[in-house]
């Protein structure tokens, strides 16, 4: 009994303490395009946007909450080009500039700086600077283009579940409609605007969706109830 209290009371802790959310929301599973709100406490900031996910949709992701989910909808692995469902913690800004003056921990995307998509190595989902064996698979921060100009980090799969996917950020464009790998694009502007407004005092959180799971979210979260994306149509 008291076991379960405590895992109650650290839940509502949680959803409670989310000062600043970005939240996502999609039409289906299967879309690639969605579109973005961002909110201080029960206040939306900026305007509606529209963004890019994954070319195959999205799929259940490992977040911080477990949202209600049918047998048959679709999980995130590993390599599904899915953008991630839940509900999930941002902890970072990165981006290609040595320095910054965020409000959030920013990690200087070095050429050394890799994020390990090897779901059998020790270092599964973390970014880390290239060690002396290197993963079999990762990806390197420092791209030849201008997607990992400026990003967020997005906590999915902390624990890092082998095969439960890995590496999901916000990050910038490649075109305006083109879709990801299973991150969330947007445009240089819109990441830059995003990027100066989060603030780690504020436990930003990003709440990704299709738009059948948006009663729960509502009921989770009451101060999101001017989002128009959440409204039923």
């Amino acid at each position: 009994m008291i076991k379960s209290f405590l895992i109650l009371v650290s839940f509502s802790i949680f959803l409670y303490s989310s000062q600043q959310i970005v939240l996502i929301i999609a039409n289906d599973f299967n879309t690639s395009d969605a579109k973005l709100e961002c909110f201080d406490g029960n206040k939306k900031v900026f305007n509606t946007i529209k963004v890019n996910i994954g070319k195959n949709g999205l799929g259940w992701g490992i977040g911080e909450i477990d949202l209600k989910q049918k047998s048959y909808e679709p999980l995130k692995y590993e390599g599904d080009k899915k953008a991630p469902i839940g509900v999930f913690r941002l902890t970072h800004i990165f981006g290609y500039t040595q320095k910054s003056n965020f409000s959030m921990p920013y990690l200087h995307a070095s050429k050394n700086l890799i994020c390990v998509d090897d779901s059998n190595a020790k270092e599964y989902n973390q970014i880390i600077d290239m060690p002396k064996n290197k993963p079999k698979s990762f990806e390197f921060m420092k791209r030849d283009d201008h997607q990992y100009e400026l990003g967020i980090v997005v906590s999915h799969n902390k624990k890092a579940v082998k095969k439960r996917g890995s590496c999901i950020f916000l990050h910038v464009e490649k075109s305006k409609t083109a879709s990801t790998a299973g991150c969330t694009s947007m445009s240089l502007s819109e990441i830059k605007k995003i990027s100066f407004w989060l603030d780690e005092s504020k436990n930003p959180i990003l709440i990704q969706i299709p738009k059948s799971s948006a009663k729960e979210i509502l009921k989770l979260y009451p101060e999101l109830k001017s989002s128009e994306l959440l409204k039923e149509d």
